[in-house]
């Protein structure tokens, strides 16, 4: 049986991200029995502690939160524990990738790294928190025996910057799809006040690269319904923002949703899905939604191209955005074609297993 630690997440059950979400479907029913995970995950993110879930090992680390500027010693302690008992050592993303250079001269087996979604690009980022982000990312693509891109144009980015192959792996969305009466939908509906077929839906972290405000603007010129989903009280920019438009009676801002009977309703019964999001690869967010068949207004760069292979709506503004939204005909069945034949968890689970040998 090969044994694979998996560091750089928060943890699991998922709760927080794109990278969680990913583990969740990778253990349990999509695992083969010839792979066992030992998961690290946060003690101070996770207050009750158990000794396996889906059939993984949980490890926890202590002392360090698994997001912001903990991440770094988070990742390196993780690491520290994974020196011996693993055939294969799996890190997603490159917060602690500083540290491979020491890391590689005590672990000798075999090590891949999602390096996510170039996130020295990242607008939040300071200069100091940029350059960190991009040595950390070149030391990953030194030191892994294998680099992981979720992406079409995160993949052309390692070999244009860095002459060296990466292997491409998605993610999967299918876990969005559930089992809701309609009755049960359309009760969500009433609670956000809109009618079926008569709004759109949006659903990101509310930040300046996801372009929220662009979309805030485009629906408050269009009077189109918008249900706009995110972390509202974040930051200042996220505040701004709903200070501004939640005025608008044709948009709801509402806080992150967790109740995944009520965000299938959303996303079920809406008339198209608006993505806003400009940094990174393939986007958990994106993948979900087009397995709802509806149609996809995402913003225009070349990561959202790839995913949804230049089939869906594109904007780059929000006069664009307007434009689109009156567009009276807009077909999403193509979303659901492409999301069932490369976005399925039990594909991409496959293809991480395959690189363990």
């Amino acid at each position: 049986m090969k044994q694979v630690a998996i560091v750089g997440i928060q943890g699991v059950p998922a709760k927080y991200g794109g990278f969680e979400t990913l583990v969740e479907n990778m253990i349990g029913e999509n695992c083969s029995p010839e792979v066992c995970y030992t998961i690290f995950c946060s003690g101070k993110d996770y207050a009750m502690h158990i000794g396996t879930y889906k059939g993984a090992k949980l490890k926890y680390v202590p002392l360090f939160h698994a997001n912001g500027a903990q991440s770094t010693p988070y990742d390196i302690l993780s690491m520290l524990k994974c020196l011996r008992g693993y055939d294969t050592v799996l890190i997603l993303g490159v917060s602690g990738c500083i540290f491979l250079p020491i890391f590689r001269l005590l672990y000798r087996k075999r090590l891949i790294v999602n390096i996510d979604g170039l996130e020295h690009r990242r607008a939040k980022w300071g200069k100091f928190a940029k350059w960190f982000l991009r040595t950390s990312e070149a030391m990953a693509v030194k030191y892994a025996d294998v680099v992981i891109a979720d992406n079409k144009g995160i993949q052309d980015y390692v070999k244009e910057t860095y002459d060296m192959p990466s292997e491409l792996i998605a993610y999967g969305g299918d876990h969005a799809q559930r089992d809701v009466p309609e009755a049960q939908q359309l009760e969500t509906l009433q609670k956000y006040q809109m009618k079926a077929g008569e709004y759109a839906v949006s659903v990101c972290r509310i930040e300046p690269e996801n372009n929220s405000h662009i979309i805030c603007e485009a629906f408050a010129a269009s009077g189109k319904g918008l249900v706009f989903v995110g972390n509202w009280e974040r930051s200042e920019y996220s505040r701004e923002l709903k200070k501004k438009y939640s005025q608008y009676r044709n948009i709801r801002m509402v806080d992150s949703v967790y109740d995944l009977d009520e965000l299938y309703a959303l996303r079920n019964q809406c008339s198209c899905y608006v993505h806003g999001h400009s940094a990174g690869g393939t986007n958990p967010s994106l993948v979900e939604a087009m397995f709802f068949g509806k149609p996809i207004l995402a913003y225009d760069v070349v990561y959202n191209r790839e995913t949804t292979e230049n089939r869906a709506y594109y904007f780059k503004n929000s006069k664009q955005l307007v434009e689109l939204l009156a567009q009276k005909e807009k077909d999403g069945k193509p979303m659901k074609e492409i999301a069932k034949r490369r976005y399925t968890w039990e594909h991409v689970a496959e293809q991480y297993e395959a690189l363990y040998d």
